[in-house]
């Protein structure tokens, strides 16, 4: 009866957005939480080992597409 102890699940990792659109980031701040380059950085935006994007100034997050399957994240001066 091999087939019935599998009753284990995996801790939640939390990954997603973190500010939306409009929001108001401070520097340094986690915008985003990914595995692998879904989202790419753009402009005043900075790429974590883990592949978070954090913001570089404050302002507010902006969000666009690149093309069908990439976007890129923003953050622009107040």
């Amino acid at each position: 009866m091999a087939h019935v102890t599998n009753g284990r699940d995996s801790n939640p990792k939390y990954l997603g957005v973190k500010a939306y659109e409009g929001e108001v980031v401070k520097p340094g701040q986690i915008i985003l939480k990914q595995r692998g380059t879904k989202f790419v950085p753009g402009r005043n935006v900075y790429l974590g080992k883990d592949y978070t994007i954090h913001s570089k100034i404050l302002g507010k997050v902006f969000f666009r597409y690149l093309d069908k399957n990439k976007k890129s994240v923003d953050v622009i001066p107040l």
